[in-house]
């Protein structure tokens, strides 16, 4: 049996089995897609169904077909409130890394330093981690959930440390974020009729979170 060579693209590699949740135009999949060589051990999801992707990003359906081409498992209407439910996302725990890049909200709440604003987006995250959670494998298989995070006001105030262990999950690491390391990512904003515009990242982390076993 031939063995497949391990390709990596900074905390990602092709062996892991990668779950990404939130994709906006699907260019982060993409950019790992193409640093592995192959989309097979991908499943790339977005809330977007399949005509709002191509309505809202002028790239969005190329870089599916390209995803799907590659092997990627591309799933649409995903909430990540009920990810779970989806069958074609696979069976629970058998993820290596379960991915979120810069969750939001949406822009209908309020300013961003708003306290009802921060909890709008809290209630995002604490959906997805609780979902995630069911998802990874556990830690002694060495499961990750891994969040792309601004880190400065207002969205420091997301206390993205302390929602995982409210859902019994434990921040290992907090690495910062380069853009540059992701060759064709474009970061969207997703909502508010500038879906396909991109945001400052400024200084923004990846925070590693993993199961704690006596949740």
């Amino acid at each position: 049996m031939e063995v497949k060579e391990t390709k990596r693209l900074k905390h990602y590699n092709n062996k892991q089995k990668i779950l990404l949740v939130g994709e906006g135009d699907f260019s982060f999949s993409l950019s790992l897609a193409r640093a592995f060589g192959s989309a097979t051990n991908l499943i790339a999801t977005s809330l977007d169904s399949q005509a709002e992707l191509e309505r809202n990003y002028k790239n969005g359906k190329a870089n599916v077909e390209e995803l799907e081409r590659l092997g990627c498992n591309v799933v649409f209407g995903v909430n990540v409130h009920s990810m779970t439910t989806k069958p074609n996302l696979g069976c629970s725990a058998t993820h290596d890394r379960v991915i979120f890049n810069f969750p939001h909200a949406g822009f209908d709440y309020g300013r961003e330093h708003q306290i009802k604003t921060i909890m709008r987006h809290q209630e995002l995250v604490r959906g997805f981690m609780k979902s995630a959670r069911l998802l990874v494998k556990d830690e002694d298989k060495g499961g990750e959930i891994h969040v792309v995070h601004k880190t400065e006001y207002p969205f420091s105030e997301w206390k993205l440390k302390t929602l995982g262990e409210k859902e019994g999950l434990e921040l290992v690491s907090e690495i910062e974020f380069c853009l540059n390391h992701y060759p064709g990512y474009s970061n969207k904003r997703g909502s508010r009729g500038y879906n396909d515009s991109s945001f400052p990242v400024g200084k923004s982390s990846t925070f590693i979170f993993k199961k704690q076993f006596f949740y």
